[in-house]
């Protein structure tokens, strides 16, 4: 199996991706994931709503993943001998809307998951002094990373990226007294020292 990333949003395809995608006999992979690889996709392509049976699909088989596949994506479902295809991920293009530098950056994922650890990452990291990069949860997003702040008398910036690369694409800067609220669900967060 190939797992490829297909970008966070529209254009964000890599050459790599696109060519794997090209060639491949199969492809799997939400209907978000197949609509951004659409223009590439020269097979059958079939949507899937689990993926935890992955490793049932043909070996040749080409599964998509929305960003890059490593962070919050399907890399984690990848075997020994699969292969995975990097994407552009929402972390690349929020540092580069917000010019921050990756190299003092944590990051750090609440999406479709508890967000009970994500909380007790921040406050590690946010202790450490860096910068931090979020995939937040329907309840674990700007209001309670400000909340986090305040309680850990840390001012910054609370940054918001949503719909990445698509028409209604939105990024709004905040503090933690006034932070800014999504419009979207598809949504990452940065707070920025």
């Amino acid at each position: 199996m190939i797992i490829v990333g297909v970008g966070v949003g529209p254009k964000m395809l890599t050459q790599e991706a696109i060519e794997v995608i090209s060639a491949a006999a199969v492809v799997y992979g939400s209907e978000r994931a197949i609509e951004l690889a659409r223009d590439h996709i020269k097979c059958e392509a079939h949507p899937i709503k689990s993926f935890k049976n992955l490793h049932l699909l043909p070996a040749d088989a080409v599964v998509l993943s929305t960003g890059d596949p490593m962070f919050s994506g399907l890399g984690k479902f990848a075997g020994e001998h699969d292969r995975v295809v990097t994407g552009v991920s929402s972390i690349q293009a929020s540092c580069a809307r917000f010019h921050v530098e990756m190299s003092n950056l944590a990051m750090i994922t609440a999406h479709g998951r508890d967000p009970a650890p994500a909380k007790e990452s921040l406050i590690r990291e946010l202790s450490l002094g860096k910068n931090i990069f979020l995939l937040p949860a329907d309840n674990f997003g700007p209001a309670e990373v400000a909340g986090i702040l305040k309680e850990m008398g840390i001012d910054a910036k609370i940054c918001i990226y949503e719909d990445i690369g698509y028409p209604d694409e939105r990024s709004a800067v905040g503090t933690v007294s006034e932070p800014p609220l999504n419009k979207s669900d598809v949504y990452c967060l940065m707070v920025v020292r």
